[in-house]
């Protein structure tokens, strides 16, 4: 899976699973400031990126996770 597939990928869940308005989604908008996810909606993020991308994600390691481009970065990493 390639860059464009992830980021299109989590855009996607952001909007239908999260109702997350689209034109919040930039690269650089920061996850819980701009895009506006609090700690339920990681809850969820937990789980679909599970179901997504098949791997378990690690709260430790999100921790560097700041933006949108920073949350698809942790995923190509995990999934490369």
């Amino acid at each position: 899976m390639n860059r464009q597939e992830i980021e299109a990928k989590v855009k996607a869940f952001l909007i239908e699973d999260l109702e997350i308005d689209e034109e919040k989604i930039q690269p650089e908008a920061r996850l819980k400031e701009d895009i506006g996810i609090d700690s339920l909606d990681f809850v969820d993020i937990v789980v679909i990126v599970e179901k997504t991308f098949g791997f378990k994600m690690k709260t430790e390691e999100m921790g560097k996770v700041k933006t949108f481009n920073d949350f698809c970065d942790y995923i190509e990493k995990k999934i490369a």
